[in-house]
């Protein structure tokens, strides 16, 4: 597969079987990166957007799709070629699966009935379906985000985790047990620490102490880590902080504002200290980056 110079490349680009990929995006660059991929009409597509956002075009841009932040498109359209075309915002991590009509019957030919972009009477018909996935699918999602493509077993533990992926996408009501992490086979504390996420980013220039935001999610502070750190592969306030740093960098890209400036959006009282943590993050301080991009 060819790419264009500038596009964004997975992660991870895996054939699974023939006819059977999984690929991961992530842009943790300070500007939007576009992928690009050939994909034929015989392949039914899913992306799962982890964490940000991205917008898929088609027909030459005439038409426009968004995928936002924890939500999964389907896409299959068995009338022409359906090639990934898509803009994908800073700070975003898609997981891809690309399945054969013909493999995907084969998972499912006892419950193909049941599919039904599947039936006899949608065979030859265009199909897409966009909603948000369930905590039982992002914990699956980070678990292969979190892989290291070249590990050990990493093709069968990748193969195991897109086939749970797909059961939990067509049966969301069966959630399968997650060994690695316990108290998340509950989906009420996976929906909490997701709803900590989002109450972190939304206030990150003064979030709340660990002991605050466990009482507002409701669950015990033992559980918030232990949670955080299984669901997104780190410390609450590192998350945190790798997100104000990309901020930090995408407010000095646009020219806009000084150091002191961003140092004070984000919540920092001393300018030194924004200083330190953007250069332990990116190798390069606030005004060194500010200058090569002005």
């Amino acid at each position: 597969m060819a790419f264009e110079n500038n596009a964004l490349r997975p992660k991870i680009d895996l054939a699974i079987e023939p006819g059977f990929n999984i690929l991961t995006y992530e842009n943790e660059t300070e500007k939007k990166q576009q992928v690009l991929r050939h994909v034929d009409a015989s392949l039914i597509q899913f992306h799962f957007c982890f964490r940000g956002s991205a917008i898929f075009h088609f027909n030459e841009r005439t038409y426009s799709l968004p995928i936002l932040d924890e939500h999964v498109l389907l896409l299959y359209n068995p009338q022409r070629d359906l090639p990934m075309e898509l803009d994908v915002a800073t700070n975003t991590q898609l997981v891809t699966v690309l399945i054969s009509i013909k493999k995907f019957h084969s998972l499912f030919s006892q419950e193909a009935e049941q599919i039904s972009f599947l039936s006899d009477e949608n065979v030859n018909k265009k199909y897409y379906q966009d909603h948000i996935f369930t905590p039982s699918m992002a914990v699956v999602l980070s678990q292969i985000l979190q892989q290291q493509p070249n590990a050990l077993m990493s093709r069968l533990y990748l193969k195991g985790k897109v086939y749970e992926l797909l059961s939990l996408y067509f049966n969301p009501s069966e959630a399968t047990d997650i060994a690695e992490c316990p108290f998340l086979v509950d989906e009420e504390n996976v929906r909490k620490i997701r709803n900590a996420k989002k109450i972190m980013l939304a206030r990150m220039a003064a979030p709340p102490s660990l002991p605050d935001l466990a009482n507002e999610i409701g669950l015990s502070l033992k559980k918030l880590k232990e949670g955080f750190k299984q669901l997104y592969g780190s410390t609450v306030y590192q998350f945190v902080l790798d997100h104000k740093m990309n901020h930090a960098r995408q407010l000095l890209g646009t020219g806009s504002y000084n150091v002191n400036e961003v140092a004070s959006q984000l919540g920092y009282s001393n300018s030194s200290h924004f200083i330190e943590a953007f250069k332990k993050k990116f190798g390069t301080t606030p005004k060194k980056y500010l200058l090569s991009v002005s």
